[in-house]
C-alpha cells in the first residue's frame, strides 16, 4: 500500500487519543498540534500521517504538568538573569554603610577561676601480693579472704599449711627469716611495726634483733592467735645439755675455790696453841739453865727456844697456792664457756619470724580486690591483689593548670545521682618533663558502699576553684579594658544605640580590676557610674 492510499481518520474521532470521547474545547496544547487545515503544510503532504500525530498528542497530553513546570523554570531563569544584570550592590556603587559598635552588657554575679580536669575513680595503690614460700610449704589451708574484705594490722591474709601470714605495716617486703642476732633495715621495720600496734619491741632506733625483739615476736603470735614457730629439731635437748654443762662448771669452780682456800689457810687453833706452848716451855728451860739448874746448858736452852719460835712463825707464814689459783681460774673459764653455750642454745628456741609468715603492706587498711588462690591449692605467683581501702580520684592536668593547685585544695565532682561531692587534693606529682601532664590525686569525702560500687572504675570531671569573689560583683570581658594615660584601667560605656557606630554617644568609666576568670574580669568603678546591664564597648 502506498502512502497516498493510507486510510486516515479525523483527529477528533481517534479513540486512542480521546479514550472514546471528544476532546474538551478550549485553548491548550491541542492548538499547538498541526492539522490538515494548517496553511504551512507542504503541498506534497496534504494528508497527515494520523498515527504519527496521534503519538505526539498522546505524549503532550499525558505530561502536561511536566511541561508546565519546565516552562516555569525557564521563565524564572530569564527573570533572574535580568535582575542580576540591572541590580548594583552597595559596594559596587561605592556606598559602604557605617559599622556599629560591638558591645557586651555588664554582668553582676559571682566570679570564679576554675581548673577542670578528668579523673579516674578507684581504690588507692593497687598492688599484687606475693608470699615467700622458699623456706616452707605452699599449700593454702585456710583464712582465704573474700573480695572486698579489709586487711588491717594483725589480720591473717592467708593460712599456709596451718601457719598464718600476719599483716603488718611496712614498705620493705619480707625476704628472710628474722631471728636473734640478725640486723638490718628489715629488723628496724619490724620493731617499728610492732610498736605501732602496741607491742614493746625494745630500742626502735636499733636495727639488731635482740632478746626484746624476740619477746615482742612471741607477743605478736599470741595476739594473732597462733603459737610461735617451732624451733629446729633437737634445739630443746641442746638447751638442757647446755644447762647441765653450766651446772657442772659451776661445781668445778666451787671445788677449786675450796682447794685454794684450804691451801692458803693459816694454822688451826690447836696448832697455834701447841706452837705457843712449845715457845713458852723453851723460854722456861732457858731461864732455868741460866739460873744454874742442872741437866741443861744455857746454849742448848737457847737453841731449843729459837727452834720453837721458828716453828711457830712457820705456821703463820704465807702458803704457795699458785696451783690451786690456776685450777680455780680454769674452772671459772669453763663456767663462762658453758654459759655462752647455754645462751646460744636458748637463742635457738626463742621466737623468730619466718619470711613466709608475715606480709608487710603500706597504708593499712587495705581492700582485697582479687584473690588468685583457694583452699587446697598451691601458691604460684601473686596470691591476691589489694588496694587502699579508701577511694581515690586520680587525674591529670597540664603544668600551667597544675601550678595553680596545691595540696589541701578542694574540688567537686558529680555523683551518679547528679549531686555534687567534695574531694580534697592530697598529692601533686610533676610530670617527667615540661610537656608531660601532672598527676593530681584527690581523696573524696566519705562515700556509701552503694556510691563506691557505682563509681568504681568511672571517669569523672573534677572542678577546682582556684580563685573566687566574695559574693556578687560587676564583671566585664577582658577585651573591654583599656589603659588610661596614667596607666589606670578604663572601660567605654555606650549611652545611645551602638548601631550608630562613630555617632554613638559613649562615656569613659575608670575602674579598679579584681579577679580575672573565664575571659571576664571583676571591676569596681572609681570614676564614673557602672551598673549591671550597661553596654561596654569591646570592639568596632
Amino acid at each position: 500500500m502506498t502512502r497516498d492510499e493510507t486510510p486516515t481518520t479525523p483527529l477528533t474521532e481517534d479513540p486512542s487519543i480521546t479514550g472514546g470521547r471528544a476532546p474538551e474545547q478550549g485553548v491548550g496544547v491541542d492548538e499547538l498540534i498541526p492539522t490538515d487545515d494548517d496553511p504551512v503544510l507542504d503541498e506534497t503532504e496534504d494528508r497527515v500521517d494520523t498515527s504519527r500525530v496521534s503519538g505526539w498528542r498522546r505524549i503532550l497530553r499525558g505530561n502536561r504538568t511536566l511541561w508546565i513546570v519546565a516552562l516555569c523554570a525557564v521563565l524564572s531563569l530569564v527573570v533572574g538573569l535580568l535582575v542580576g544584570r540591572f541590580l548594583i550592590s552597595p559596594a559596587e556603587a561605592g556606598e559602604t554603610p557605617d559599622p556599629g559598635l560591638v558591645t557586651v552588657p555588664v554582668e553582676f554575679g559571682p566570679l570564679s577561676n576554675d581548673v577542670t580536669l578528668r579523673a579516674d575513680v578507684g581504690y588507692a595503690d593497687a598492688v599484687d601480693v606475693t608470699i615467700d614460700t622458699t623456706g616452707g610449704g605452699s599449700v593454702v589451708t585456710g583464712a582465704v579472704p573474700e573480695v572486698g574484705a579489709t586487711l588491717d594490722p594483725l589480720s591473717i591474709a592467708l593460712e599456709i599449711e596451718g601457719r598464718p601470714v600476719i599483716v603488718l605495716p611496712g614498705e620493705l617486703p619480707a625476704y628472710r627469716t628474722l631471728r636473734i642476732g640478725v640486723s638490718g633495715p628489715d629488723v628496724l621495720q619490724l620493731k617499728q611495726s610492732l610498736v605501732s600496734i602496741g607491742i614493746d619491741a625494745g630500742d626502735v632506733t636499733s636495727n639488731l634483733f635482740d632478746q626484746a625483739t624476740a619477746n615482742a615476736v612471741g607477743q605478736l603470735y599470741a595476739q594473732a592467735g597462733y603459737p610461735a614457730p617451732s624451733p629446729e629439731e633437737g634445739a630443746e635437748e641442746t638447751v638442757r645439755s647446755a644447762e647441765e654443762g653450766v651446772r657442772a662448771a659451776e661445781d668445778g669452780v666451787q671445788q677449786a675455790q675450796q682447794a685454794l682456800n684450804l691451801a692458803g689457810a693459816g694454822p688451826s687453833k690447836l696448832e697455834s696453841w701447841q706452837a705457843d706452848v712449845n715457845v713458852a716451855a723453851a723460854e722456861q728451860a732457858l731461864a732455868a739453865a741460866r739460873a744454874g739448874a742442872e741437866g741443861t746448858s744455857v746454849q742448848e736452852a737457847e737453841w731449843a727456844l729459837q727452834t720453837a719460835r721458828l716453828e711457830r712463825d712457820q705456821l703463820w707464814a704465807a702458803k704457795n697456792t699458785g696451783a690451786e689459783s690456776a685450777a680455780l681460774e680454769s674452772a671459772r673459764a669453763q663456767v663462762d664457756s658453758a654459759a655462752q653455750t647455754l645462751e646460744t642454745a636458748r637463742q635457738s628456741v626463742l621466737p623468730f619470724l619466718p619470711s613466709s609468715e608475715v606480709l608487710f603492706l603500706t597504708e593499712l587498711p587495705r581492700r582485697v580486690d582479687a584473690v588468685n588462690v583457694s583452699r587446697g591449692t598451691s601458691i604460684s605467683g601473686a596470691v591476691m591483689t589489694v588496694s587502699g581501702a579508701t577511694v581515690r580520684l586520680t587525674g591529670a592536668a597540664a603544668e600551667a593548670d597544675a601550678r595553680l593547685l596545691k595540696a589541701g585544695g578542694e574540688g567537686t565532682f558529680e555523683l551518679p545521682d547528679g549531686t555534687e561531692h567534695r574531694a580534697v587534693i592530697v598529692e601533686l606529682n610533676p610530670g617527667k618533663d615540661n610537656k608531660a601532664r601532672w598527676e593530681v590525686l584527690f581523696e573524696p569525702d566519705p562515700l556509701t558502699p552503694e556510691q563506691i560500687t557505682q563509681l568504681q572504675g568511672a571517669n569523672v570531671r573534677v572542678r577546682i576553684a582556684v580563685g573566687a569573689t566574695e559574693g556578687d560583683v560587676l564583671s566585664v570581658p577582658l577585651a573591654a579594658l583599656t589603659a588610661g594615660p596614667g596607666g589606670e584601667s578604663r572601660i567605654e560605656v555606650a549611652e545611645s544605640d551602638p548601631r550608630k557606630g562613630d555617632d554613638t554617644e559613649t562615656r569613659i568609666v575608670v575602674v579598679e580590676t579584681g579577679l580575672a576568670a573565664k575571659g571576664a574580669v571583676e571591676v569596681t568603678p572609681v570614676d564614673g557610674e557602672l551598673d549591671e546591664g550597661d553596654l561596654v564597648v569591646v570592639g568596632k
